[in-house]
């Protein structure tokens, strides 16, 4: 089946056979495969005769080598990689298992004759919280030696941060250290990951039909199963990623004071006629065009000419085009850095990369037209293609509900807007929507699901959402959700900002919850409106008994925004509530949470 729906199982029917075969082992589901087709060939009454088909197909199959194909992932890059690659074994035959490590028992890990694992970095050089428990047992003394183990990983990752592709480099180093082989070398890729990804793909793929391949097409395993949570109708076209819609702008409206120390815009987007749709904690994908005046003096500075014809990844096109719509201008990192002072011979700028802290402090405010401007120098139009990396989309949390907005998604977007040398500078995608789109233009859009932020299907089950900031967006489309579905769970809001009467987003939308019930609790954490500053991990330790009586209860918590600090913060404050209140020692502390996160009660979606 290779992940796609079938037809004859409503999305309902299909959820429920996920969850029910998340927890089974490979014989397990081997069994329950041919159970079922036993029941699909005889009827229901010769159970029986198909349990005992199942044990023997089980027992033909137990001796089977299987190439798992595992992923960990907290955008949905590395499951995307892990699903073509698993596509392609199962076509040609390999008895390959497609898994995610959230799914993962980790101790079945010694039982694996080939893996392939994709993974990516979050954060500064944490696991994605699906691969969390995982990454933590292959660290630990639990561990078995895995000698007959054959493995490659490809790791994913962003060079702008210091701990690039940690995750797939501790993974790589941990398996080889357990005795594991390497199938093929670890590849580490950067946010233009697509071609390496492939050629590792391609790699994995070749070595593994020398090894594995038979003439018996393996049964499909359920665990490569997911629902499908972003679709479109049927006759519609496939807008995703590659193939973008062009939506029109409908709002953009200032949602902060005039005097906030903040500027956040409240968007909304028609999606009429795409037949997209969106789940509650999904995202919107955004591409956007870059600044014409940035364009226009980054040239200037280079001394190219803007119709200078350049190849880019097989295509031919002017540079001023490529730059425009091709090429990253506002995010700055380390490889640009390096290929501009190898093009230009500037030994300044290879002494800033010789230190890394100087470089990281150097790339702080700087983007690439900031280089440029300090180290101006002539180039070939050619040089300056290849020193930048491709576009890729930005990533904002939906702000609604299809239940309540219909053909429409709305954003909650922070405009990146400052002042560095004397110069304006604004973020690339924010400053497209905020100042350089009118209400009517058109913004190339696709949504990106995300099944690891999630309501519970238990309307009556109670949640706690912590979202300082922009973080707000999702719980917004919560509680958008939550009142269209008549939900009676019990809900409770943390939310902070600098100040009450500036900063206080969607505050009589807030209010209208609350006196209605769909919202049961509010607490709320101004950090400049006292001498002492307090934020939303210091509301959770001072509600510290409630806040474990709730998840006592049975309680999903959820948090949203900043991954640096604010999510480790409240992490923190969580342990230490749990160790109070749950009188545990940290180790058990820690276990607990773990449990929330195994049971899906703790899910975080934090940039």
């Amino acid at each position: 089946m290779n992940g796609q729906q079938p037809g004859v199982l409503s999305p309902e029917q299909w959820n429920l056979i996920t969850q029910a075969i998340a927890p089974l082992n490979r014989d397990q589901l081997t069994w329950v495969s041919g159970y079922l087709a036993g029941l699909a060939a005889n009827g229901n009454e010769q159970a029986g005769a198909a349990t005992s088909a199942a044990v023997s197909a089980a027992a033909q199959t137990s001796t089977t080598q299987t190439f798992t194909v595992m992923y960990g992932t907290q955008t949905g890059n590395a499951k995307g990689i892990a699903q073509k690659l698993h596509s392609r074994l199962t076509d040609a035959g390999i008895n390959a298992v497609l898994v995610s490590m959230a799914d993962y028992k980790p101790r079945q890990i010694k039982n694996e004759s080939h893996l392939a694992l994709v993974v990516s970095t979050h954060g500064e050089g944490d696991a994605p919280d699906d691969a969390i428990e995982f990454h933590e047992f292959l660290a630990s003394k639990k561990a078995p030696k895995l000698n007959g183990l054959k493995y490659s990983v490809l790791s994913l990752g962003d060079t702008s941060y210091e701990f690039f592709c940690q995750t797939g480099k501790d993974f790589d180093k941990r398996l080889s250290t357990l005795g594991a082989t390497a199938l093929v070398d670890r590849v580490d890729c950067d946010v233009d990951y697509e071609d390496a990804a492939q050629v590792w793909s391609d790699n994995v793929f070749e070595l593994a039909k020398k090894a594995l391949s038979t003439s018996d097409a393996a049964i499909a395993n359920a665990a490569d199963v997911v629902p499908i949570t972003a679709s479109v109708s049927a006759g519609a076209p496939a807008y995703d990623k590659n193939n973008p819609f062009s939506a029109p702008l409908l709002t953009v409206q200032k949602i902060t004071g005039r005097d906030s120390v903040k500027d956040i815009q409240h968007i909304e987007i028609s999606l009429e006629d795409s037949g997209l749709t969106y789940q509650p904690g999904d995202a919107l994908g955004v591409w956007f065009k870059n600044d014409e005046a940035v364009i226009s003096e980054l040239l200037t500075l280079t001394g190219i000419a803007a119709d200078t014809v350049v190849e880019l990844k097989g295509e031919t096109l002017e540079i001023a085009k490529a730059l425009k719509e091709k090429l990253e201008l506002t995010l700055s990192y380390p490889g640009f850095v390096k290929a501009y002072a190898a093009a230009t011979e500037s030994t300044a700028l290879q002494e800033i990369l010789s230190e890394p802290a100087k470089l990281r402090e150097f790339l702080a405010e700087r983007q690439i037209i900031d280089v440029v401007r300090e180290y101006p120098a002539t180039l070939t139009a050619q040089q300056l293609t290849d020193a930048l990396r491709p576009l890729t989309p930005r990533l904002y949390s939906i702000a609604s509900s299809q239940a309540e907005v219909e053909d429409e998604v709305h954003l909650t977007v922070a405009h990146v807007d400052y002042q560095f040398n004397g110069v304006r500078h604004q973020g690339g995608a924010s400053g497209h929507l905020i100042t350089r789109l009118e209400e009517g233009d058109e913004v190339a859009v696709f949504i990106e699901s995300n099944n690891h932020f999630r309501l519970p299907a238990d309307n009556n089950m109670p949640i706690i959402m912590i979202g300082p900031g922009t973080g707000i967006a999702p719980f917004r489309a919560f509680m958008q959700e939550r009142e269209a579905t008549d939900a009676t769970g019990q809900s409770w809001l943390f939310f902070g900002n600098p100040n009450f009467t500036q900063d206080f987003l969607y505050q009589t939308e807030w209010q209208g919850y609350l006196k209605s019930g769909v919202l049961s609790k509010i607490s709320l954490a101004f950090s400049r409106d006292q001498a002492e500053k307090i934020y939303v991990q210091d509301r959770l330790l001072e509600s510290g008994a409630e806040v474990f009586d709730w998840l006592e209860s049975g309680a999903h918590i959820y948090v949203c925004g900043d991954a640096m600090k604010m999510a480790k913060d409240v992490e923190q404050a969580l342990l230490s509530i749990i160790q109070t209140h749950g009188k545990k020692d940290a180790s058990e502390a820690k276990q607990y949470l773990a449990g929330l996160r195994k049971a899906k009660r703790y899910q975080k979606d934090v940039y």
